[in-house]
């Protein structure tokens, strides 16, 4: 590596990072408090393994600081077939939690495939494109990507996470929105979306996406049940008011009354003990992270450093989106979680992977100056 490209470092976007990950960490914390019984092994302490995990995925994220991320280019398909043969594993042997099969079982560190194809979805969508830059507005392109996102989609359904695929969609429409293709044929898919709905609703949502849609529009309605957790993390949003009730002192999580409190509904906690002040200084960390990632975007030197970009700036951004919107009622519970902030191994080690190779574009982009 040329000593010179390392002007370009984007100390800004490290910074932000080790910010997000500190507050994840004091988060992970203050929700493991009273749930981790007395006795638990050190090692065995969220807290700690979520710690070890962070530790893991820096150094993750060095490695793809140094490489160049224009290798992912030329690895793409060999991610992509090894990540669904990987999803086909979780489907065939995963560890079945709550009706369905998201992990598989390493020993004492389970791991989560979908979170990966995140990224190597990412990737080999921007590969894909990159390839046919010449060719972007004809509709064999959008096929082709479309059918490069289906096969994970489908994989994932039936694990089944419908978070996940949410965030698939995503990045698809976000990375073929900025590549260039043509504005006439996301209207014609727009129109068979909203066509299709009732069929979807009926022949192809699990009754839990559809219990969780009713619950939604009606939390009431299930007040001990289905409803339980809308309900509290509302609760829990709003008797935070402007400073909190004190770190480590909400009421609603720590008293139990909030479920899930350590990875779906980590935001409410983080409303109710550090309030509207604590959240907004959350959300300024992952707007100048994003900010960042979007500056990558801009000044990469060819179409895949773009859109790669692009692609883990629109997952990043979209899971903050639904995740607070779950949690202040805005949205129906998908399961997304929170960058960095929730509990998850998979999760934050994907994610600062993600960065590596975002700072990997900065490195290399054609002007020197920082």
């Amino acid at each position: 590596m040329r000593p010179q490209i390392w002007r370009n470092f984007d100390f800004i976007l490290l910074l932000t990072t080790l910010l997000l990950i500190a507050f994840g960490l004091a988060m992970s914390y203050s929700t493991s408090l009273t749930t981790v019984p007395a006795g638990t092994p050190y090692l065995s302490h969220p807290t700690v393994r979520q710690g070890l995990y962070a530790a893991t995925g820096l150094v993750f994220m060095a490695l793809a600081v140094y490489m160049d991320y224009r290798v992912f280019r030329h690895l793409a398909p060999f991610l992509y077939v090894f990540t669904m043969i990987f999803l086909v594993v979780v489907i065939a042997i995963g560890t079945a939690t709550h009706g369905s099969r998201r992990w598989v079982d390493l020993g004492p560190f389970p791991i989560q495939p979908s979170e990966l194809a995140k990224l190597v979805l990412t990737i080999a969508l921007a590969a894909f494109i990159a390839a046919r830059q010449d060719k972007v507005k004809k509709l064999s392109t959008l096929v082709g990507s479309f059918a490069i996102v289906a096969v994970p989609v489908v994989l994932v359904y039936l694990q089944p996470d419908l978070g996940t695929i949410i965030i698939f969609a995503c990045i698809w429409l976000g990375m073929a929105l900025m590549s260039g293709m043509r504005i006439t044929f996301f209207a014609g898919l727009g129109a068979a979306a909203v066509a299709s709905i009732p069929f979807v609703y009926e022949k192809i949502l699990h009754g839990y996406m559809r219990q969780r849609l009713a619950t939604f529009l009606d939390p009431a309605s299930d007040p001990l049940g289905a409803g339980y957790n809308v309900q509290q993390s509302e609760i829990s949003v709003g008797s935070g008011g402007l400073l909190g009730k004190g770190f480590a002192q909400g009421t609603q999580s720590q008293l139990h009354f909030l479920m899930v409190q350590s990875t779906d509904f980590v935001f409410s906690v983080v409303g109710e003990e550090l309030g509207f002040v604590g959240a907004l200084v959350l959300f300024f960390l992952f707007i100048v992270l994003l900010f960042r990632c979007l500056r990558a975007a801009t000044r990469s030197q060819d179409t895949f450093g773009r859109l790669l970009a692009v692609g883990v700036t629109v997952q990043l951004l979209f899971q903050v989106f639904v995740n607070v919107g779950v949690n202040t009622r805005l949205l129906p519970v998908t399961g997304i979680p929170l960058p960095f902030i929730s509990q998850g191994g998979s999760s934050l080690m994907t994610i600062l992977l993600s960065l590596g190779i975002v700072q990997s574009i900065v490195l290399r982009h054609k002007r020197l100056e920082f």
